[in-house]
């Protein structure tokens, strides 16, 4: 357990991970700042949401970065590539997704190194998943180790004082199921989340994009409906 108060930077989307990875490093005593991004997502009503989860969470600090990862393109998420539905969860793991956005989590975590800096905190959390996810090669557990090296040898503290920089992956190796029980345990207001890839202009999850499949069977598993609002991408209602 780390010394109570001592500050970290958490990326916070407005997801159930992220709302998830809030929770325990408060619970695990820090004193948060959360970090999330307006970067030309389509789904940028999680931003609507990463605010409600931290404002439930009574986080002091929440820091909102404008970029426009539109311009470099490559993904179905910042461009007008569609998104895929209704995919097998095999299917899901076959490959790298048209989802997946080039050097995102690399591009998040720099900025989170900085703004971590800025606020002498030696700890970042990440809510990033090696088994329930699509296949992203930046949520992997090499990856993260890769970065924290980087971290350290990157940056003025970890080069002249005593910094250590942490890379904090609290959810990496449990299933949707464990984490959605684990979020449930530390109290996470799962209703105020949003993890669709697609959502309605409404802010309603699709229920049928590979996020949408791996939420609902994570909750599925847990004997509970998902307290998310879903709609059919026809328009008809859409039942968990």
């Amino acid at each position: 357990m780390p010394v109570t108060g001592a500050p970290a930077i958490v990326l916070l989307s407005g997801g159930l991970d992220s709302a998830t990875t809030l929770a325990i490093a408060r619970a695990e005593g820090y004193d948060v700042r959360a970090l999330s991004f307006r970067y030309g997502q389509r789904h940028a009503v999680e931003l609507k949401a990463a605010q409600a989860v931290a404002r439930s969470q009574h986080i002091s600090r929440h820091v909102v970065l404008d970029l426009d990862l539109r311009q470099i393109g490559g993904s179905a998420l910042t461009g007008d590539i569609p998104v895929p539905k209704g995919r097998s969860q095999e299917a899901m793991g076959r490959a790298i997704p048209v989802t997946y956005v080039p050097a995102r989590n690399t591009i998040f975590l720099a900025l989170a190194l900085g703004l971590a800096e800025v606020e002498q905190a030696a700890d970042i959390f990440i809510g990033v998943n090696a088994l329930d996810y699509s296949g992203y090669p930046d949520c992997r557990p090499e990856y993260i180790a890769a970065f924290e090296s980087l971290a350290n040898l990157a940056t003025r503290a970890g080069v002249e004082s005593a910094v250590r920089f942490r890379i904090h992956t609290p959810l990496i190796a449990l299933t949707k199921r464990e984490i959605i029980a684990r979020g449930i345990e530390l109290g996470v207001n799962f209703g105020l989340t949003s993890s669709c890839y697609d959502p309605s202009e409404s802010g309603e999850a699709c229920g049928e994009c590979d996020s949408c499949q791996l939420r609902l069977k994570g909750f599925r598993e847990n004997g509970l409906v998902d307290p998310a609002n879903y709609v059919r991408v026809s328009g008809e209602r859409f039942s968990p």
